[in-house]
């Protein structure tokens, strides 16, 4: 064999050998400048940049730990938020993606099942929408009374200031008596109304969410 062509042989397997590490070193570079910035927007509350800048770290290098490890929280950060604001599709979404990456995540199980439950309560309460919606004008209403009976209590304490005539305390009294003998059914109503919400069955004619009863098909919130 050739002087010459076993030199470039040997010349060539180095360079091969070089590029090959150098590849290395990028990719990892790559790997770790991503997770730093995930690092960084997720200490500043970005969750949406550090899921992305996690995602594009997995893409380099699936099996990285602190990519995985950063993309499951900033997962679960990204899941609540679209919970608080109403998406729940958006948010379970956002979950089963960081469920694939780590599928025994306490965690993200457990906002996984509340935003679920959370859905499925919204779907029971429009369906039952325009009985529960007169329901709590109604209650609304009950309550706003108390304003003006309050105002009346107000009233009479204000002009036993400059006419010292304590039948005016009389009626300040007896109008305390009547808001909170309202206050208390006002509340009770709202408990009605909160398990006729949670366990999803519709009112029937005549019967209020004043005075219905119904049991709980759901764990109350």
């Amino acid at each position: 064999m050739p002087r010459t062509f076993i030199c470039k042989l040997i010349f060539a397997c180095c360079a091969a050998a070089v590029l090959s590490g150098c590849a290395g070193s990028i990719q990892r570079w790559i790997v770790n400048t991503r997770v730093h910035q995930g690092d960084v927007a997720l200490a500043r509350g970005n969750a949406r940049d550090a899921a992305l800048a996690y995602r594009l770290a997995l893409r380099v290098d699936p099996a990285d730990a602190p990519a995985r490890a950063g993309y499951v929280e900033a997962a679960a950060a990204l899941a609540q938020i679209e919970y608080t604001k109403g998406n729940f599709d958006d948010a379970v979404a956002t979950v089963n993606q960081g469920l694939a990456i780590d599928p025994q995540s306490v965690r993200l199980a457990a906002l996984k099942a509340t935003i679920e439950q959370a859905k499925l309560q919204r779907e029971i309460v429009l369906s039952n929408y325009p009985t529960y919606r007169a329901a709590g004008l109604e209650i609304q209403r009950a309550y706003q009374q108390l304003n003006a009976t309050n105002a009346l209590l107000l009233r009479n304490l204000k002009h036993f200031g400059y006419t010292f005539d304590t039948n005016q305390l009389t009626a300040a009294i007896k109008r305390s008596y009547e808001l909170q003998l309202e206050l208390a059914r006002n509340t009770n109503r709202l408990i009605l109304y909160r398990q006729l919400i949670t366990s999803g069955v519709p009112e029937t004619p005549g019967r209020s969410a004043a005075s219905f009863g119904a049991g709980s098909l759901l764990p109350l919130p």
